[in-house]
């Protein structure tokens, strides 16, 4: 027989943790904590620098052994055990519910860094209006941010008035939403925010395409380069977008499928976020490329000179373009405009993570939970990361948050489930139940050897990148990275190991019914999957082959 839920037979109780309230609400929002920042500004110079037109064919082949994959992995979890990452994986199995906090704390890491990045794309989508950065858009970011750089990274306290003021005002935002629950707030802003994200995007696009040298960048991110598909590097860097790209194997997915009604197709939906999410990212691809072809001409040098990402792409690249571009300040209203929504929609996803959790933990109702965790969020947030150290801040915890925080979690996950809980054939039987696009041996084929492996190679790989450099992470100081940086990301670790031996009180949600009033399914029997019976209704209901 299965094991026995620890909620089980307290039906009396009922978890009041919020729904989403259908199919189309959830990939709403899935699809928004998937499109975010790393969509627009990192993706295209991943591909170009990889292969260019080469690119797509690892990337897609990354999306279909890997990206979806994890994803319906998250969903099995997080629909079938009805929990924050922490209460979900502890009803999967007793002692893994270290994953769940794990999964927590990276969330947290990452809201905490994320808040300074909208804050900036905040301003700039104002001083796009008058091109305030006049002629020379990296000094102007270095005067704004007032950013300690390279060696003379430390800590320290001077607060940047301009970036403090736009923090305070981005948390209070993320409050306000988180504060409104599931459905009327997360769902809400994803419904508003996305439709009009996609609008606004494919008008920047297409004023883009009209870019004098705008073609001369497409035939330099289309191209192919099919000489890159022998390097593992290559590779390597498709798995590695698709994974940071796509929200799997940090809480998000797992957290808001268990929002999901009972009778979801779970698989049929995350075809949908996964494509979407890199339809989102091709042409945030042709997008930036137009842009960067027409100031590759403008400054008469080739494209290879302006080809950058990330920080440099959005507050350097991009405002030079739009001096330069007839009508640029439509074209950067566009753009920013399109960074802080996408931003946004993935931060409150981010903070839901946490949020979750401690509602779980200590049973709380939806807006002592979201006060309890936002504002001590937000107020550590804006006093790290809205003074002069915040840009080398958050450039080291970002490398380790996402090299080492969630490409290690999503590894030890996939490996656990595989391997030691032997848990497969049970998330299978769940995903089938409802789901149209049916799976089996070659989904357990991709989560149990294909990402795991890539995965691990990944994480071997940077580390050998990092120890083997000649000068320090971005030649920050050697004590800067290790505090903000290894010791970070093993912290984490340490900490959710301590949290999962925190005993969980009567009154938390893990010994209550879900929120319809149905017990909780047992845990994974290792190696048994579930036995499929006419009286089913849903997946919940099915239970372990004896």
């Amino acid at each position: 027989m299965s094991a026995t839920s620890p909620s089980a037979g307290t039906t009396d109780r009922r978890a009041d943790r919020g729904a989403f309230a259908g199919r189309t609400t959830f990939i709403f929002a899935a699809i928004g904590s998937a499109v975010g920042l790393g969509n627009i500004w990192r993706f295209p110079a991943v591909a170009y620098e990889n292969g260019g037109g080469a690119f797509i064919l690892p990337y897609l082949i990354a999306l279909l052994t890997a990206g979806i994959p994890l994803l319906f992995l998250d969903y099995a979890i997080g629909h079938r055990w009805r929990g924050s990452a922490p209460a979900a994986w502890r009803r999967f199995r007793r002692w893994t519910e270290f994953i769940g906090w794990w999964q927590v704390l990276i969330a947290l890491v990452i809201a905490l860094y994320y808040a300074l990045i909208l804050a900036w794309a905040t301003n700039y989508t104002i001083f796009s209006v008058d091109q305030r950065w006049g002629d020379d858009a990296g000094a102007f970011f270095g005067e704004y941010t007032q950013a300690l750089g390279g060696a003379d990274a430390t800590v320290v306290f001077d607060f940047v008035p301009a970036v403090l003021i736009s923090m305070i005002v981005v948390w209070l935002a993320v409050i306000v939403v988180m504060a409104l629950g599931v459905q009327r707030g997360i769902a809400a802003a994803s419904v508003i925010f996305i439709p009009l994200l996609i609008i606004m995007f494919i008008i920047l696009v297409v004023r883009s395409l009209f870019l004098p040298g705008a073609i001369d960048g497409l035939d330099a991110f289309f191209t192919p380069n099919w000489g890159a598909l022998t390097d593992a590097k290559v590779w390597i860097a498709a798995y590695g977008q698709i994974f940071f790209s796509l929200s799997v194997a940090f809480g998000i997915m797992l957290t808001y499928s268990s929002y999901l009604k009972k009778k979801t197709d779970l698989t049929g939906s995350g075809l949908v976020v996964g494509f979407a999410n890199s339809g989102f990212e091709l042409l945030a691809g042709i997008g930036v490329f137009s842009a960067l072809g027409f100031m590759a001409q403008a400054q008469g040098v080739a494209i290879d000179e302006v080809v950058t990402d990330g920080v440099g792409l959005a507050f350097i690249a991009f405002p030079t373009i739009i001096s330069e571009a007839p009508a640029g300040a439509i074209i950067g209203v566009l753009f920013f405009g399109s960074l802080v929504l996408a931003g946004f929609t993935s931060m409150i996803s981010i903070v839901e993570v946490v949020i979750s959790a401690v509602q779980d933990k200590f049973g709380m109702a939806r807006i002592p939970a979201t006060l309890a965790v936002s504002i001590p969020m937000a107020v550590v947030s804006i006093i790290l990361f809205s003074t002069t150290m915040g840009l080398p801040l958050l450039d080291v915890m970002d490398k380790w948050a996402n090299e080492y925080g969630i490409v290690a979690a999503a590894a030890v996950s996939t490996i656990v489930v595989s391997y030691v809980v032997r848990g497969l054939p049970t998330l299978r039987d769940h995903l089938n139940h409802r789901g149209t696009f049916p799976i089996g041996k070659i989904w357990m084929l991709c989560v149990a050897v294909i990402a795991p492996l890539v995965l691990g190679v990944s994480l071997v790989l940077s580390t050998i990148d990092l120890v083997t450099s000649e000068t320090t992470y971005s030649e920050y100081p050697g004590w800067f990275n290790l505090v903000f940086g290894w010791l970070m990301a093993i912290g984490l670790v340490v900490v959710a190991i301590g949290l999962s031996l925190i005993p969980w009180s009567r009154s938390s949600n893990l010994f209550k019914a879900d929120s319809d009033g149905d017990p909780i399914a047992p845990e994974a029997v290792a190696g048994k999957g579930l036995v499929s019976t006419p009286e089913a209704k849903s997946p919940h209901e099915l239970r372990s082959a004896p």
